[in-house]
């Protein structure tokens, strides 16, 4: 009766999503993974951005910039942990690291009497930490999962990012008035913690239920050896790459405008207003992200092909952006926030995380982390200084700035074009040999 019952469950999940029965443990544990993983990051999100608008466009562009620095020495650290250490260890050890530093932040607000010093630490962490987690999960995705597999499952575990997503915020949105924001912190570190299983009967079902050895090397008992900063060579010297790295930058500047813009429109809310706000928001989005994930990411993927899965959003975008340069009210931009970010989550994420199925071991643990943390931090201190300059200096409004933007999101899609063209040619070229 058992295995009556399971069979009509994988012959489900291969319709509804293209699943097959050995790969449903897998999808179903990665999904779980990062679900886990997202609730605890967007438990923080709000507590982190409901600090920004105490703060002038200035400081928080300083404390973007320290963030390029500080995300920079940490992917070199990463790569001298993944040249020296067994791979199944790196990402554990990640996740228990960053569950450690929440608990002492947390102590460092009972005990500290700089509130404002602790404050703006905590931000600059929660920033490290919110490329870092993602990071690591894609590079354990891309690690366990063949190509072809990528494109039919990653949209289907984005179902579990977007359930984390949508679980996350809703613990600061109802308990933000009543529960402290430091004790959301040790919430989000006992989440951290509880991944850890997660991942390494991960890499067991890669070997067993998976069978994807082939994929890279055995991650179980591997030192990828090297150097820590082979990574940044790779990205430097690989077109591929750089055009990965150009495609983020360019979103980058589009969510750095729409940000700012946000922050300061909440500067009038006290800062448990805000923190709700912002976890309501988090919320609509990821539920309209999960709908996106379970129905159609895999099929625009895999029927449309990769360059219009990774332009379409840019496209949109630019239009979105043209519609708020006329009508810059504050309605149209958190519409356009709950587009922006519902798109990328749904379908360009995703997307963008298939490319690394195509790169090499070395270049998946040490050149992503360059490419996913220190292009998008740098990105960072460029757009937020730009930003500032634009608002600050010159004094431009935002239907100005949305304009500005529009042109930005054009030039974003045609690196998506290319990306995509160029995922589709290495796949044929492959299916020839």
């Amino acid at each position: 009766m058992k295995n009556k019952r399971n069979g009509i469950l994988a012959k489900m999940a291969r319709l509804l999503s293209g699943i097959e029965a050995n790969e449903l443990k897998a999808t179903f544990v990665s999904s779980l993974f990062v679900f886990v993983l997202m609730a605890s990051y967007y438990i923080l999100r709000p507590v982190r951005d409901a600090m920004a608008s105490d703060w002038t466009d200035s400081e928080v562009s300083f404390l973007w910039n320290l963030n390029f620095f500080v995300s920079a020495a940490l992917v070199a650290v990463w790569g001298f942990a993944v040249s020296r250490t067994k791979l199944r260890n790196v990402v554990p050890a990640l996740y228990a690291f960053f569950a450690i530093s929440f608990v002492l932040f947390y102590f460092g607000i009972s005990f500290l009497a700089d509130r404002e010093l602790v404050d703006k630490a905590f931000y600059l962490w929660v920033s490290v930490f919110s490329l870092f987690h993602v990071t690591a999960f894609w590079t354990c995705m891309a690690d366990t999962f063949s190509k072809q597999q990528s494109k039919r499952l990653f949209g289907v575990i984005m179902l579990g990012m977007s359930g984390g997503a949508m679980v996350g915020p809703a613990v600061p949105t109802l308990l933000g008035g009543v529960v402290a924001g430091e004790n959301l912190m040790l919430a989000a570190s006992l989440g951290l913690v509880a991944v850890i299983p997660l991942v390494f009967y991960l890499y067991r079902l890669k070997r067993t239920e998976l069978g994807n050895e082939e994929v890279s090397a055995d991650t179980t008992n591997t030192v990828l050896g090297g150097y820590w900063w082979k990574g940044f060579q790779a990205f430097i010297s690989n077109r591929y790459l750089l055009a990965i790295g150009a495609f983020i930058l360019l979103y980058v500047f589009i969510s750095t405008f729409v940000y700012f813009e946000q922050k300061n429109l909440l500067a009038d809310f006290t800062r448990g207003e805000r923190t709700q706000i912002l976890g309501g928001i988090d919320w609509i989005v990821n539920l309209l992200t999960f709908g996106l994930a379970a129905f159609l990411t895999g099929r625009i993927v895999t029927r449309l092909g990769m360059p219009l899965a990774l332009a379409l959003m840019p496209i949109l975008m630019a239009g979105a952006l043209l519609i708020l340069a006329f009508a810059p009210i504050l309605t149209v931009l958190l519409a356009l926030q709950v587009f922006r970010r519902g798109g990328n989550y749904g379908l360009t994420r995703p997307a963008r995380e298939m490319l690394y199925t195509n790169v090499s071991k070395e270049e998946r643990f040490k050149a992503k982390p360059v490419v996913d943390i220190v292009v998008y931090r740098g990105g960072d201190a460029i757009s937020s200084d730009l930003f500032a300059l634009l608002t600050d200096g010159v004094g431009m409004g935002l239907g100005a700035v949305a304009a500005v933007g529009a042109g930005i999101a054009a030039a974003w899609g045609a690196t998506g074009i290319w990306l995509g063209k160029k995922f589709d040619k290495v796949e044929e070229e492959g299916t020839k040999e």
